[in-house]
């Protein structure tokens, strides 16, 4: 047989090689196991009987949904059944070395929420109204969608965002200034995306042109930030607060018929414009990051700058060029805090959502959608202690305060999986 006619493993192209290798590990089994049992011994610890309400559907829908009353135990204890049969078919799947499908993780997560929903409901004369939990989740995930979408732009042109905290900091302190001055609402948001904006620019200069080391950069910002806005707040906004201090604020826009909709329709479309505008960033991201030449640099910047550079791309202007737009993008998410929930700017009143838009990050695995739908996580995650409280649930509100950052620490160490960050994301490009 002649060389030429010699089939060799070389052979096959090395993208199908490189699609044939699966590494699985047990940390998500491990998770659901430990997840399981601490369930399992809260229910055995603080038993609770009685009856748990779920309301539905609010008036004015186009069809009333029933209360749906169930007794509190045994729909509690049905959820752990569930749980725990998950839990082995996971484990069973990881010793056949066969990856875990999404659908099970989401599974377990809804067993585990309604069963926690009834357990915590138990003999609660109030309803606990679903509409009030998703709805809620919705509006608290902003901030954290928005940083995420700004932190995975950053990443992917390869330059670590640890100042998300800083970006939605500024940009709520600037947009309660401006907003309160001019009484509108939308140049407060606008000035948000500036100064947004502008603390990227100090990363950039910074990271991209003096080659410090990024996290470090990241870490002085924010606290850089915090400082000075609670020093212009203590100084500035509290002797003048009825005029620097009292934002106009965005109202929420129902749109006709489906906001009309039971369960679906006050989530998603009775929002206020922010929101609405989160919702079309989102697939905008998503569609520049991957079809079209802007995003190919961006991408091509984050993997391997000198190769980049190579074929004619300016590694320095993309990266500064998405640096910026990450920067605006998380002014969105800092506008929120006082253009949509308060009408007043706080000292620190971000309290962590920059650090948390970070982790869904890291959970999203870089992608754009990926990291919103992580943001949610996260978001109704942080609403969940403000529904509880209104059903008169037991459970103390410091443990409620807890939650938003359990779930990250399960999601980052367990549940993500494996993921690689873009080759090149915190590697300075030093030309030549």
């Amino acid at each position: 047989m002649s060389a030429d006619h010699k089939t060799t493993q070389l052979d096959v192209p090395l993208s199908e090689t490189a699609r044939t290798v699966t590494v699985v590990t047990w940390k998500a089994a491990s998770v659901l196991l430990a997840v399981t049992v601490l369930y399992a011994l809260l229910l055995v610890a603080v038993p609770h009987s009685g009856d748990t309400r779920f309301l539905l559907s609010h008036r004015g829908d186009f069809f009333q949904i029933p209360v749906i009353v169930v007794p509190a135990g045994p729909l509690a204890w049905v959820c752990g059944a569930v749980m725990l049969a998950v839990t082995a078919f996971v484990a069973v799947l990881t010793a056949r070395r066969t990856r875990t499908p999404l659908w099970l993780v989401v599974l377990f997560a809804l067993a585990a929420l309604t069963g926690f929903l009834a357990w915590a409901g138990a003999g609660s004369p109030r309803d606990l109204s679903v509409v009030g939990l998703l709805g809620g989740a919705v509006l608290w995930s902003v901030p954290f969608v928005y940083g995420a979408l700004g932190g995975v732009i950053g990443e992917r042109a390869g330059v670590v965002n640890i100042a998300i905290e800083a970006q939605l900091l500024g940009a709520a302190f600037t947009a309660a200034i401006v907003s309160s001055i001019t009484n509108s609402a939308v140049a407060g948001l606008a000035a948000a995306v500036f100064a947004g904006a502008l603390v990227s620019l100090v990363l950039g200069l910074f990271a991209i042109t003096y080659h410090v080391n990024q996290v470090i950069v990241g870490v002085v910002l924010n606290v850089l930030v915090v400082g000075l806005t609670s020093f212009l707040y203590s100084q500035v906004l509290v002797p003048g607060a009825e005029n620097l201090n009292s934002t106009t604020r965005f109202s929420s826009i129902p749109i006709p018929v489906l906001s009309d909709i039971p369960v679906l329709g006050p989530v998603l479309f009775n929002q206020p414009l922010l929101i609405y505008l989160m919702f079309i960033a989102v697939p905008a991201v998503w569609y520049a990051l991957n079809r079209t030449r802007w995003g190919l640099r961006l991408r091509a910047v984050g993997e391997h700058p000198k190769a980049a550079d190579t074929v004619g791309i300016n590694v320095v202007r993309t990266r500064y060029n998405a640096v910026l737009v990450a920067g605006a993008v998380a002014g969105l998410g800092g506008a929120f805090y006082t253009t949509v929930y308060l009408s007043q700017f706080g000292e620190n009143m971000t309290g962590g959502a920059g650090y948390i838009a970070l982790a869904a990050v890291i959970f999203g695995k870089w992608d754009p959608v990926r990291a919103a739908f992580a943001g949610l996580l996260f978001g109704f995650a942080s609403n969940l202690q403000n529904v509880l409280s209104v059903v008169g649930s037991p459970v103390p509100s410091q443990f409620m305060l807890m939650v938003p950052y359990v779930v990250t620490l399960l999601a980052v160490a367990g549940l993500v999986g494996r993921s690689r960050p873009p080759a090149a994301s915190g590697e300075p490009y030093i030309k030549g």
